[in-house]
């Protein structure tokens, strides 16, 4: 019977002292909700399907507040965004991203090769002045969730 009480009092004040310690990490870890997410674009045939799936990503987290996304670009698909040669809808549609927060880096390389500067391309975007791949490197780095759809 002693060894009983020995025991339960040990199992007692052991869990005592867990469940105090975690009442006390929780407020000091507490881990943000709000993913964040980068999203990998190099090719020019995806750039529709790429910027509905970031569209679709803002939606299905209940809205931009619920995510922070950016968007590198780099290689032909930078093309798709030079202000000059940009479709009405690809336009609309880096306005609302650029509005709602989305970070859109041009790689500075791939600006270099094609001969144009933030000027040419649409409203909105930064110079990833690193390069398109390091710029993705430091993004998943600081916790931002890959994506290359």
């Amino acid at each position: 019977m002693n060894r009983r009480n020995i025991l339960w009092s040990a199992v007692s004040a052991l869990s005592a002292a867990l469940g105090a310690s975690s009442a006390k990490a929780a407020p000091e870890a507490a881990p943000s909700d709000k993913l964040k997410v980068v999203y990998h674009l190099s090719d020019a045939e995806k750039v529709n399907f790429v910027l509905g799936n970031i569209q679709n990503h803002i939606e299905g987290v209940g809205g931009a507040d619920h995510v922070t996304i950016a968007l590198v670009v780099h290689g032909p698909a930078l093309k798709a965004f030079h202000s000059a040669h940009a479709n009405p809808d690809i336009s609309k549609r880096v306005g609302n991203f650029s509005r709602d927060g989305v970070e859109l880096a041009a790689c500075a390389n791939t600006m270099k090769a094609q001969n144009v500067t933030l000027t040419d391309l649409l409203p909105g975007f930064v110079n990833a002045e690193k390069g398109g791949v390091v710029r993705l490197a430091e993004l998943q780095s600081q916790g931002y969730l890959y994506l290359r759809p």
